[in-house]
């Protein structure tokens, strides 16, 4: 008997899974404030105007000062096709709002998308009656207690995501063994905090958005430093992503330019390797640090890497590079390679600048593939900081963790 399409894919998901390493048994991940039996409920829904593969949607969030509120996002379908397809949730940042364009992109690649606004906003930006809290900084960093945690933005936010995941695996046409999530930014922030909390979450990849915001990034001068020691911890604890990430157990792809403005290197390598088993060769986990990224929404969903690497995970397609731990040893350095598709190109990042990172000027020189290893020679200077990128055929980057170069070597 001839196998139907549909069947043979599932059977190569499913091996896949099989061979997919597992990750260190740790204690039952932390979940935080969410209730997440009650958030993995269908919500509530109500489905507007439709323009082609996309159409307008109105699903219940989580209550704000005892009443209901509404979430508004976009829902996207593939063009042609029953599905079950995968389906991807689609996490805007700080300024942001329900992108349709975005939720169109992900459709095109064979997904449904589910884009929402977690500004309390709808059509237009205009603001909802029964919307969630808005997202301005002051609200995000406002202090609270065990009484009021759920009055704060990234609960009512994680909770719009986790409840559009539920709508989103209701749906008929959506395979529900196969949703991810993407965010950008304040939605990276977002993603990290999600991919931790969901254990149905099968891939995700937070662009930008990071934790240890309280150690450093944008908003540490202003809304860490001067404040008092029990109110910065109560926040870090229930809302800061270095919280989560040790309990994500779905493959994971970190996106960032090497001089982002408000989620720096130091805080972000923090973050990835707080993954566990991050940097573990045969781990399905991903790095990809870009020379001078821009930071923007468009810039965000733009790298071929983020639909490669899902597709990597829910498609059964072909997985990015694979760089292990930069070594430094012998005036050179090196990390270890796993790639199935050819390399094409392998480059040393570095800089000699000290002070804030998104400030230091990086530069690059070339590297070399030597068996199943890159390498390049260590600059000069010192002191020094250095990674390495490699470049597949389909022009799709993967990084190593950078490495502090010690003096004298």
């Amino acid at each position: 008997m001839r196998r139907q399409p549909r069947t043979i894919l599932a059977l190569i998901l499913a091996f896949v899974a099989l061979a997919a390493p597992t990750r260190a048994q740790n204690p039952k991940p932390f979940t935080g404030p969410w209730n997440l039996e009650g958030l993995k409920a269908v919500p509530k829904e109500t489905f507007g105007e439709a323009s082609g593969t996309v159409r307008e949607v109105f699903y219940e969030g989580a209550p704000l000062d005892g009443k209901p509120t509404r979430v508004f996002g976009y829902y996207a379908r593939p063009s042609t096709g029953d599905g079950p397809f995968p389906a991807m949730l689609l996490v805007h940042g700080g300024g942001g709002q329900a992108f349709e364009q975005w939720a169109k992109l992900w459709a095109e690649r064979g997904y449904v998308a589910l884009a929402m606004d977690l500004a309390g906003n709808g059509p237009g930006r205009k603001r909802l009656p029964d919307g969630g809290p808005d997202q301005d900084d002051s609200t995000k960093f406002r202090d609270f207690t065990s009484d009021s945690v759920d009055q704060m933005w990234t609960y009512h936010a994680v909770a719009a995501v986790l409840k559009g995941h539920s709508l989103l695996a209701s749906r008929a046409e959506v395979d529900p063994s196969r949703i991810g999530v993407t965010g950008i930014s304040w939605g990276g922030y977002l993603t990290c905090i999600i991919a931790g909390v969901d254990d149905r979450i099968k891939v995700a990849v937070p662009v930008y958005g990071c934790g240890f915001l309280h150690e450093e990034s944008y908003w540490k001068p202003e809304r860490f430093d001067g404040v008092p020691a029990d109110r910065r911890d109560r926040w870090v604890r229930a809302f800061d992503p270095s919280t989560y990430l040790p309990g994500v157990r779905c493959p994971i792809l970190f996106v960032n330019g090497t001089n982002d403005f408000a989620y720096p290197l130091n805080s972000y390598q923090k973050s990835y390797l707080a993954v566990p088993g991050f940097e573990a060769l045969d781990n399905p986990d991903r790095l990809c640090v870009t020379l001078r990224m821009p930071h923007g929404h468009e810039q965000g969903w733009a790298p071929r890497e983020i639909g490669l690497f899902v597709d990597s995970v829910l498609k059964g397609g072909d997985p990015l590079p694979k760089l292990g731990s930069t070594a430094i040893e012998g005036g050179k350095a090196t990390a270890k390679l796993v790639a199935k598709v050819p390399i094409e190109k392998a480059e040393l990042l570095y800089t000699t600048d000290e002070g804030p990172w998104p400030a230091r000027l990086w530069q690059t020189a070339p590297a070399s593939v030597v068996g199943d290893s890159v390498e390049a020679p260590l600059p000069s200077g010192r002191p020094l900081v250095v990674f390495l990128n490699v470049v597949d055929r389909r022009g799709v980057v993967s990084s190593a963790p950078h490495a502090i170069v010690p003096e004298g070597r």
